[in-house]
């Protein structure tokens, strides 16, 4: 029975197992590529996320509320809370330029 089934639909099988492998690998890829293409920047005492917002505010085409809601969103920060030592993603892409002054507080990676 098994060997019929096969025989006639092992191009179907075949189809659907590859179909599901790749958007298997389609969802790990792409997983870590969204972090990977956003700047990180490290939090320091006494900075907030409207702080960062302003920072940052020539690097992006957002409002400060919409710049606060997707770093909060993306990071997964309740109610905006940070604290020194985290590490942030902030909604500019590595392709963009960044100012020397923030420059500075961009984690650069190899």
């Amino acid at each position: 029975m098994i060997k019929q089934l096969w025989n006639s639909y092992s191009y179907a099988i075949i189809l659907i197992a590859f179909s599901f492998g790749m958007v298997f690998l389609l969802f790990l890829n792409t997983g870590n590529a969204n972090q990977e293409e956003y700047v990180k920047v490290e939090v320091k005492q006494g900075d907030s996320l409207w702080k960062i917002a302003e920072e940052f505010k020539d690097a992006h085409n957002m409002s400060s509320k919409d710049f606060v809601a997707w770093v909060e969103e993306f990071n997964h920060i309740h109610l905006g809370k940070i604290h020194p030592g985290d590490t942030v993603y902030l909604p500019i892409t590595n392709g963009e330029i960044i100012s020397e002054t923030n420059l500075a507080s961009v984690i650069l990676e190899d």
